[in-house]
Parts: structure tokens; C-alpha cells; sequence
């Protein structure tokens, strides 16, 4: 998955740190899209000169390399630099640069949802003791925000439930949602199944977690199995495919990033 980066490190611990020569840019558009030169088989990312004069925060570091957030205006970095969209560096990349573009992605837009102050409208700071911004005027403390979602296999009779949305990401997928205020995430998961395909669920377990920056989300992985006959009554306002799959008919993903994919390939192989 796109976390797994070993032997390369990711520490996202805060630090009051001022930008040096040679730390690495993250500079990204009013789109989103981030300033990278792909013209390698790896992304490059823009490098910080001695004279650089530009407002810059400290996000995390991937080993000895750290990496800066830049919030303001900044210079043409030349010839191989252009703004490529997550979704395209995921169709071409992985590796621990993909990683630090998908989290770097999840702090920026953090940033930049966030410039005044929810409660009274004043301008937000950013705290010097921990990543949080601050209003002095009513002193109301702003956090990184992180959405959680599931990710749900649903297994009947050796098949596995496989959707496909009706809008953004065009293959194959599992049922997958958002939590709602006061639920759990079992909750989230029976709520959700039902929601899309009008299935039933029994014997929720967990599988495993992924940090998804592209959405500023926390996947939270779940198999379980259907309860009842498991016929399907798909929301189409949802999606546009909807079907049990044997373990030998699933197609899986083009990339092995997406906690998705692991758990539909791990069914795949008789894991599940």
C-alpha cells in the first residue's frame, strides 16, 4: 500500500523548524496540484535555495529529507518543474516520493481551508508548541483534520460484493464510506453495505488501516459476510456496477497502493 515504504521512514512528529538549503518543496496550485518534475522514474520535487524568501511551514520529514509546505508565492523553479494532480502521479509513480506528495497533499489543503477563524472570523495563527492554528482573538485551537471511513469486503458462498462508482475512480472497488456523527465504524460498515446494495452483514471484523491524504481520510478496512440471500439492490445514484465475484473472476486495481485493492487481492488468493 502507498504507506508502505520500508526501509524509508516517515516521522510526522511537529517541528519549529526554518527552511534550509536543500530541504524539499511542496508547492502546490489553487487546484491542488503539486509542482514536481516527472520526467525520471521518480518524482523530484523542487529544492530550496540559500535565498529563498517565502513563507514555507515545516510538514514532516522521510528519513534525513525534510520536506516544507509552501504557502505563499514562489520563484519558476526552470525547465521539468509543472503541476501534475495526484490522481496523475498515482497512475505513474509509488515509492516513498508518492507518499510524501499524498500526506503533504493532506496538510496543504488543511492550510488552506483553514485561514480565519471558524468562531469570530479573525485570521488564524499557526501554534509554535504543536501543529494546530490558534485565533487570538476568542483563543479557539484548530487540529489537522482526518475524515474516517471504511472500506468493506462483504463475502457469500466464495464470492466477494465488487462495486465500481458512478463518478471519479473508474475500477473495481468495494463498498466504501464515510462515518456519521455518533456512530461506530461496525456501525458505518452495516449503514453503508445496506445503503449501496441493500445487503445485510454478520460477523464484522477488522483487516487494517490507511492514511488515503488524497481525501484527508483514515481507511479503516473490514470483512464480513452477508446476512440472508444477498440480493442486490444498488443505489445508483452511487454507483454503476454491483455484482458477486468469485475469487478467480476478481480484477483488481492497476496499482497496489489502496488498502482496497490489498483486501480484494488477498480474497483473490484464498487469504480471506
Amino acid at each position: 500500500m502507498i504507506q508502505d515504504i520500508a526501509p524509508n521512514r516517515l516521522d510526522n512528529s511537529f517541528k519549529n523548524a526554518d527552511i534550509q538549503q536543500g530541504d524539499r518543496l511542496l508547492c502546490f496550485d489553487g487546484e491542488g496540484r503539486l509542482l514536481t518534475d516527472t520526467s525520471g522514474e521518480r518524482i523530484v520535487f523542487p529544492h530550496a535555495e540559500t535565498d529563498e524568501q517565502f513563507s514555507a511551514v515545516y510538514a514532516f520529514s522521510v528519513d534525513d529529507e525534510r520536506y516544507f509546505i509552501v504557502l505563499s508565492e514562489h520563484r519558476d523553479f526552470g525547465v521539468g518543474f509543472e503541476y501534475n494532480g495526484l490522481r496523475q502521479l498515482r497512475g505513474s509513480f509509488g515509492g516513498k516520493e508518492l507518499y510524501a506528495a499524498f500526506t503533504g497533499y493532506h496538510l496543504w489543503k488543511w492550510y488552506s481551508d483553514n485561514s480565519f477563524c471558524g468562531r469570530c472570523g479573525e485570521k488564524l495563527s499557526m501554534r509554535s508548541d504543536e501543529r494546530a492554528l490558534v485565533c487570538k482573538r476568542c483563543g479557539n485551537v484548530i487540529y489537522p483534520r482526518i475524515n474516517p471511513a471504511v472500506i468493506v469486503g462483504v463475502i457469500k458462498d466464495g464470492s466477494i460484493l465488487v462495486t465500481r462508482y458512478r463518478s471519479g475512480y473508474a475500477h473495481n472497488a468495494l463498498v466504501a464510506g464515510f462515518t456519521e456523527i455518533g456512530e461506530t465504524l461496525e456501525g458505518t460498515v452495516a449503514r453503508e453495505v445496506m445503503e449501496e446494495t441493500g445487503v445485510r452483514v454478520k460477523n464484522i471484523r477488522y483487516y487494517k488501516s490507511q492514511p488515503w491524504g488524497m481525501a484527508q481520510d483514515m481507511l479503516v478496512g473490514f470483512y464480513c459476510e452477508a446476512d440472508g440471500s444477498g440480493e442486490i439492490h444498488m443505489d445508483e445514484n452511487e454507483l454503476k456496477y454491483a455484482e458477486w465475484v468469485k475469487r478467480e473472476d476478481v480484477v483488481l486495481q492497476p496499482d497496489d497502493l489502496s488498502l482496497t485493492n490489498e483486501m480484494m487481492k488477498r480474497f483473490k488468493e484464498g487469504n480471506i
